[in-house]
């Protein structure tokens, strides 16, 4: 049966029978104006489409979950307008559930436990109401500006697992609302998040450059240990969006927001930045360069000191070394380094991906042999192809990638990416001693470097030591929020290695919340309930990952997993054992 990932919209009349009850004719004609004059429209508009009717409810899909959600807002407050003139007895109002799930297609019509769902949600809303589920919440609240509360788990008819619900809240802006969203507490040291440059040229091709010095100043702020910067994962949710600075700052517990803008024309470029303080919204500093572009080297190392000086951080002498250093003077090495990156960043993930990456990184190389950076972004593009397989010999590809990162340390041994690389290829050759030394030189580097923090956690984890990884990852966590899913498996894991499965469970079932089409949390989630003796439900969770994965092998997963001792991994086989999923 084909399946794919759909955002869906359940709604249905409120008080239905009540209404045709007192004025059938009325009703019933009211319901036809509003579909065909309205619903329908405003469905077709955000590229959805009705999948069914069924009385006074019908079910609707959309490709985009942030246009579902317009949708059934943009819905609701046309209803509402046209409702206000009309007395109470009168008034056709609607509630939506809208969920984010793998879906069963049959002809024209869709089923699955995403549908389900959907249609729960549906039946708790309030009229006029939009309740939507944790997977559809994590894709929206920083896309669009719109209120949610989060009315936490909620048991529903016929679903076995407790729904994390949210509900919108008519007629506010998120980012100007400072009730729904408790504000995170602040770190002991000053904190800053670096939000994406716009890009003022009017060339759209130029997105790379803007994107890639905002990504260098993140990184040359990351190195100060004397703060606490928001990784650049979650710094880009923000690119594009419309948002309101205190209310991110709020959001993400940091004091302070660096903005700005980048254009670029020929020879020239001109630079823009403010230092904004969150809990006022006033500018501490800001500054205009205009400069050649040989000069933005300077103009980044200018804004990184401006920064430190501003929120008066004392650097310390390894700081101050390293800070004065530039990996190349070359600005077209540098220009093409920036693109190669930016592939090897974006959605695309695959091997013509990795064919023009490189290319940049080799004509960056070209161009100055000895920038270092180039040699990293090709350890990392062979290591994604070993991983993905997208060539004929991913042993080869690892190869590769070890000599590359290699190169990378011997040519700039102070560039904590460059040890990230290398730590990377150690832990796919289940090289722990070396993984270590490259996990605590990067963070020795840059304390704020969110991946280097999660991969130590990883270490440990792997190396019969979960509890000790666990602050770690927590720490990944605080820095780059945006990739929770990915730090939610991760400490899942820690506490399955443990013996806690109860918290183990509870994490991966998170985890499913937020990315529904994960395979290897419910293969994880399968075994922990087999551990806790609930045989149903572990039943329920792997014919969820069968319909996602048909191929997936407990044998072969396992057998992947860099787990020092064999009887940790055994772990695993053992619980799917337990709850009777293999031999």
């Amino acid at each position: 049966m084909e399946r794919r990932l759909a955002a869906i919209m359940a709604s249905d009349v409120v008080g239905y029978s009540r209404l045709i009850r007192a004025d059938e004719e009325g009703t019933l004609a009211a319901l036809k104006s509003l579909r065909t004059q309205l619903i329908g429209p405003k469905i077709a508009e955000h590229h959805g489409r009705i999948v069914k009717l069924m009385g006074d409810g019908l079910l609707a899909e959309f490709p985009s979950v942030v246009e579902a959600v317009r949708a059934a807002c943009e819905m609701q407050q046309a209803i509402a307008e046209r409702n206000a003139g009309l007395p109470e007895r009168q008034r056709v109002e609607f509630r939506v559930g809208i969920n984010l799930g793998d879906v069963a297609i049959d002809g024209d019509d869709i089923h699955g436990d995403g549908v389900n769902v959907a249609a729960r949600l549906e039946a708790l809303a309030e009229p006029g109401g939009i309740y939507i589920s944790a997977a559809v919440h994590d894709q929206v609240r920083d896309r669009l500006e719109l209120r949610f509360e989060d009315l936490g788990r909620q048991q529903v008819k016929n679903i076995d697992r407790p729904v994390r619900v949210w509900r919108w809240l008519r007629g506010g802006v998120a980012a100007i609302d400072n009730d729904v969203r408790p504000a995170k507490s602040l770190p002991d040291r000053p904190s800053i998040i670096v939000l994406p440059f716009n890009n003022m040229s009017r060339d759209a091709d130029q997105e790379y450059f803007s994107d890639g010095i905002t990504e260098d100043i993140i990184t040359d702020l990351s190195k100060v240990s004397g703060l606490f910067v928001i990784a650049r994962n979650s710094a880009f949710v923000y690119k594009d969006k419309a948002f309101n600075v205190p209310q991110v700052c709020r959001d993400l517990g940091v004091r302070f927001a660096l903005e700005g803008s980048i254009r670029k024309a020929g020879n020239r470029v001109r630079v823009t930045a403010q230092l904004i303080d969150g809990s006022s919204g006033g500018h501490v500093w800001a500054e205009r360069y205009d400069r050649q572009l040989t000069d933005i080297f300077e103009v980044q190392d200018d804004i990184t000191q401006q920064i430190v000086s501003e929120l008066k951080v004392t650097l310390s002498e390894a700081e101050k070394s390293r800070s004065a250093e530039a990996g190349t003077r070359d600005v077209g090495a540098h220009d093409l380094f920036l693109r190669g990156r930016e592939l090897l960043r974006g959605v695309k993930k695959d091997r013509e991906m990795f064919e023009e990456a490189t290319a940049c990184f080799r004509r960056a190389l070209a161009l100055d042999p000895n920038y270092a950076a180039p040699y990293a972004g090709l350890g990392m593009a062979y290591t994604l192809d070993y991983q993905n397989h997208w060539s004929a010999a991913p042993e080869t590809s690892l190869d590769e990638a070890e000599r590359y990162a290699e190169e990378a340390i011997g040519k700039d041994d102070q560039d904590p990416y460059n040890h990230f690389v290398v730590c990377l290829v150690a832990m796919f050759r289940r090289n722990y001693q070396r993984w270590a030394q490259e996990a605590d030189r990067a963070l020795a580097l840059s304390p704020n470097f969110a991946s280097a923090l999660n991969i130590l956690g990883v270490l440990s984890i792997y190396t019969g030591e979960p509890k000790k990884g666990i602050p770690y990852i927590e720490r990944a966590m605080r820095l780059d929020p945006a990739v929770q899913q990915q730090y939610l498996h991760f400490l899942g894991t820690a506490y399955f290695v443990a013996g806690d499965y109860e918290k183990a469970a509870a994490l991966f079932s998170d985890r499913i919340e937020v990315n529904p089409t994960t395979d290897l949390s419910r293969a994880f989630l399968a075994a922990t309930l087999g551990h806790l003796g609930k045989r149903d439900e572990a039943h329920r969770i792997w014919r969820e990952l069968m319909e996602i994965n048909p191929k997936y092998s407990p044998a072969e997963h396992v057998a992947r997993l860099p787990f020092r001792d064999p009887s940790d991994a055994e772990k695993i086989t053992e619980g799917l054992r337990k709850a009777g999923l293999v031999e």
